[in-house]
């Protein structure tokens, strides 16, 4: 009996594949597609129609070894779900040149990704949610490349003397799990429990919850709409190719900054960490405090924060000046932290079931708080 070639489809926001050869279920072909108007490429997101469910299928990312960050599928698995609401790894190889990952499906259709992704409808509905439930206000609105709103929301009343603390998230449209964050922060906002209630009585919470709605639609890992990187464009950014930044900067100036998070995730390091300033020229011992501060504190929360690995430091005076933290921390002399959140697992405390996820990113936003209601009368 010869079987019907499966249905590949990524038609759909977020969805990113290209479909070499379907003719077999146990051995699908497919290849990654690059960002608009740039090389880079790692973000997948499809589904598959027309399962045999109980007999194996396998899939290949012919093109993985060519990806941005190839050293990134050691190690890695393949998030798959049948509903788009509860998520799970596969078990996935790479052989230096493909990503597969085998299936034996209990449904007839399936979605694959690189992570847990964040929807627009999602992201719309947690605006919702922020203005409606959590008592934020809508501050203003910027609008990316292709004209999608950017919402800047505030929560508190502006009050002089207040610290400002500033949390944006996804700026690289690939990493979903960002958002995934800015959710769990909006969620304990709602809550407004002693601990978040002692933290806005001395500070204002200015929140950009999806920085690239462009890419992210478009399915892309790095870049916006004109193929910008927009956490290589906060020195010589403009409102024409990256006016993500230009409108998140200009409310900066306008409202002042005294504490920067910028969340992200990255491909390689199975662990979360916080990249900082020390390579910026105007780098302070206060800022260096804050920072061991934050690192200490947090570590001391949950076991899904570490300092041991990350990246490299920057050598005093030689950090890229072109990165949202470091640009941030020099013009304001801030705390300025980069977050990172893992793709694959957290090798201190790993799930073998979901990896890092959705619900772990959310869990961490809330500790996070936890950590600033501890720190907002040293941040100034």
């Amino acid at each position: 009996m010869t079987q019907t070639a499966l249905t590949i489809s990524a038609d759909f926001d977020s969805g990113n594949i290209v479909m070499l050869d379907a003719s077999n279920p146990k051995a699908v072909q497919l290849a990654i597609r690059p960002d608009t108007k740039s090389a880079h490429f790692q973000w997948f997101h499809f589904k598959v129609e027309g399962l045999h469910i109980g007999e194996p299928h396998g899939f290949s990312l012919t093109n993985a070894g060519e990806s941005s960050y190839n050293d990134a599928w050691t190690g890695y698995n393949a998030v798959a779900s049948y509903d788009q609401k509860t998520w799970f790894r596969v078990p996935s190889q790479f052989n230096g040149k493909a990503l597969n990952f085998e299936l034996t499906p209990s449904e007839s259709q399936v979605w694959f990704a690189y992570f847990e992704p964040y929807s627009r409808e999602r992201h719309d509905w947690l605006v919702e949610e922020a203005l409606n439930k959590a008592g934020t206000e809508l501050l203003a609105t910027g609008k990316s490349v292709e004209g999608r709103d950017i919402p800047l929301l505030r929560k508190g009343d502006g009050a002089a003397g207040k610290r400002n603390i500033w949390i944006i998230a996804q700026q690289h449209p690939g990493e979903h799990m960002a958002e995934w964050f800015m959710e769990g922060i909006i969620e304990r906002l709602q809550e407004n429990d002693p601990e978040l209630q002692a933290l806005l009585a001395s500070a204002d919470l200015y929140l950009v919850p999806h920085m690239n709605p462009d890419g992210s639609f478009h399915g892309h890992l790095r870049t916006n709409a004109h193929g910008k990187d927009l956490n290589r464009a906060w020195q010589d950014t403009t409102p024409e190719l990256s006016p993500e930044v230009f409108f998140v900067k200009a409310q900066m100036e306008k409202y002042g900054v005294d504490m920067f998070l910028d969340v992200h995730g990255d491909e390689e390091i199975p662990y979360v960490f916080t990249a900082a300033c020390e390579g910026n020229p105007g780098y302070t011992d206060k800022q260096a405090q804050l920072e061991a501060d934050f690192r200490a504190r947090l570590s001391g929360l949950t076991r899904d924060f570490q300092s041991k690995y990350g990246y490299p430091k920057s050598a005093p005076g030689q950090a890229n000046m072109n990165l949202a933290c470091n640009s941030v921390g020099e013009r304001y002399k801030c705390l300025s932290l980069t977050l990172e959140m893992p793709f694959k697992d957290n090798d201190d405390a790993p799930d073998v079931v979901t990896g890092w996820s959705g619900q772990r990113s959310k869990q961490l936003a809330r500790d996070v708080l936890t950590t600033l209601g501890q720190m907002v009368s040293v941040l100034r």
